[in-house]
């Protein structure tokens, strides 16, 4: 398969298996436990059908919306994702550039392996950085004073990471990062002569924004599992996350809400939006999809907060159902990552491509011309 037979995101996950060990694939692809919410965070669009009027005069359609104060060209941020030179040697630079290229918010992980500096320095469009909360009071110091220096536009402070999900396909793997090659793993590894020969030969893999406080930011392989486990704080509560707000003082995000009383309490401290995340099913096993929860909660606080419906797009009509039930954008991680792995930036373009083209004519045929004219009356739950 090449690029230019990629024509979903179904194909460039073909195509990206076919180029990565299957370690690094399985890191990417798989999720906690029996893998349900995972499936359940795309399989819950098609259980929902979108209701479509006809001759409204669609010639002309305006696809943009302003989210976290910054105007963006599509309703899509492409959510911050860990470890992305991994997957492919340019990594969160190939991510970064083609958000800019479609005018798109994205974001960087606090497990980015590009600095907050070189990113913030690198493109003009929106960038959100995705806070773990960690032990080191002086590492989650350091991340908020570096964020505000790189002008990042937002914090996402990511809430469902306690401890880390069972991922048994990581457990089975012995996937690690950086990736160690073990004698169960290596020929894998060997299989992809041209991932390997890039990881081996390219920039060195690290860290950035972990390796001024910690081991594991100097190449030290250590399993997410573990990292989540031994470094982040499992005392994070409520007044955690407020002196967090208040300590950066900008656009402020929780990644990882799905209940009605926690997106109250974010109203509460002065959020000024909610990702309704389950970490891409990768973290509690047989929780609900977001898309599922999302009418609860837009029904509670819509209008008080921003609102994200995050995780399983894998089509621009996914996009469309988030909006006609109360979300003011969508996002997601796999949808792009999938296409970082298969072909770099070129594949990231592809894919935003693509999604871009299934928004654009999905509205056409639904008979709107711009994304707030999407609501509850154009959707029939099955």
């Amino acid at each position: 398969m090449r690029l230019s037979e990629c024509h979903n995101i179904d194909d460039f996950r073909l195509l990206a298996k076919q180029r990565l060990p299957w370690p690094v694939f399985d890191y990417i692809d798989g999720a906690a436990d029996d893998e349900l919410t995972k499936a359940r965070n795309t399989a819950a669009y098609a259980d929902c059908d979108l209701v479509p009027d006809v001759l409204a005069g669609v010639d002309e359609i305006d696809t943009s919306v302003t989210i976290l104060g910054r105007k963006s060209a599509l309703p899509l941020i492409l959510s911050p994702t860990a470890l992305q030179r991994v997957f492919h040697w340019q990594g969160e630079r190939a991510v970064a550039r083609a958000a800019e290229k479609f005018g798109l918010w994205f974001g960087i992980s606090s497990l980015a392996t590009v600095s907050i500096e070189e990113v913030g320095a690198m493109v003009s469009t929106p960038k959100m950085f995705q806070f773990y909360y960690h032990k080191d009071r002086g590492l989650n110091r350091s991340m908020i004073e570096r964020c505000k220096a790189a002008k990042f536009d937002a914090i996402a402070l990511t809430v469902d990471t306690i401890v880390s999900g069972k991922r048994e396909r990581c457990a089975r793997s012995g996937f690690t990062s950086p990736p160690r090659f073990t004698p169960s793993s290596a020929l894998s590894y060997a299989l992809k002569p041209r991932w390997a020969l890039d990881y081996l030969f390219r920039e060195k893999f690290a860290l950035p924004n972990l390796d001024t406080h910690v081991s594991e930011g100097t190449g030290q392989a250590v399993s997410i599992a573990e990292y989540f486990n031994t470094m982040l704080d499992a005392s994070m509560d409520w007044a955690a996350a407020e002196r967090l707000r208040e300590e950066w003082g900008g656009t402020f995000c929780l990644k990882g809400v799905m209940s009605v009383a926690d997106a109250r309490r974010a109203v509460a401290m002065g959020a000024d939006a909610i990702m309704i995340s389950n970490h891409g099913g990768r973290q509690l096993d047989g929780s609900r999809s977001p898309f599922d929860q999302l009418p609860e909660i837009v029904d509670a606080v819509g209008g008080q907060i921003e609102i994200i419906c995050d995780g399983g797009i894998r089509r621009g009509t996914h996009v469309l159902k988030a909006l006609a039930a109360g979300a003011d954008c969508a996002s997601g991680g796999r949808l792009y990552l999938y296409a970082l792995a298969a072909a770099g930036q070129a594949g990231v373009e592809r894919a935003i491509g693509l999604l871009q083209d299934e928004i654009v004519r999905g509205m056409k045929l639904m008979g709107v011309t711009r994304v707030d004219q999407l609501d509850r009356t154009r959707l029939r739950r099955r």
